[in-house]
């Protein structure tokens, strides 16, 4: 996608000129996994905090459940309607950060892009929808936007205890995101390997 000062409007598609094609192998370099979900069989809340991941009636869906270790979830809904504070929590997404663990998003639907940094620290675009369940690694810079119909329905799973506190890249003096240890987790095998087939 075009670099951050040219972004007028975050949840626009703001694509390069020509655009630069990124492959599924590409992707699987970053770190990223995904997979195609059958969300429309399987009815989840609008909102749960926390779901039980026990719950997941859709056996696919149960099977990345055990294959994977995720043992907690949450079921949320961004869009005026179904979060109070909608306009400064989708600015706040679209903050670049890092997490100390992997990021698990189903979207149940809806829609919204999810940026990453590429190892040249340019960022690629990923438009996610309904069905789209996508793994970001520990570590990996990235940040979120709904895109222009301020609507995505979507699961978060967690192994463990959840921490929702993001590492801000520049906004704090006393942290050097780049030599944080999640940061050196991802990176310090070679930039960026695939940590896990899909």
């Amino acid at each position: 996608m075009v670099e951050d000062e040219k972004v007028d409007n975050q949840k626009c598609e703001n694509r390069l000129e020509p655009n630069l094609k990124v492959t599924v192998q590409d992707m699987k370099d970053l770190g990223l996994n995904y997979w195609k979900m059958d969300a429309e069989t399987y009815k989840y809340p609008i909102k749960a905090i926390p779901w039980d991941p026990k719950d997941a009636v859709d056996p696919r869906l149960a099977a990345l459940r055990d294959d994977l270790g995720y043992s907690y979830a949450d079921v949320i809904t961004i869009h005026p309607d179904h979060l109070p504070g909608f306009a400064t929590h989708v600015k706040n997404f679209f903050t670049e950060h890092i997490h100390d663990a992997e990021e698990i998003r189903y979207i149940l639907d809806g829609s919204g892009f999810f940026d990453v940094r590429d190892p040249l620290n340019r960022w690629i675009r990923i438009h996610v929808k309904k069905g789209d369940l996508m793994t970001l690694p520990e570590g990996i810079y990235h940040r979120f936007t709904c895109d222009e119909i301020d609507y995505i329905h979507a699961m978060r799973m967690f192994i463990g205890v959840p921490c929702w506190t993001p590492i801000n890249r520049f906004d704090n003096p006393d942290i050097d995101t780049d030599t944080h240890a999640s940061r050196k987790k991802l990176t310090k095998s070679g930039f960026f390997e695939t940590h896990r087939e899909c």
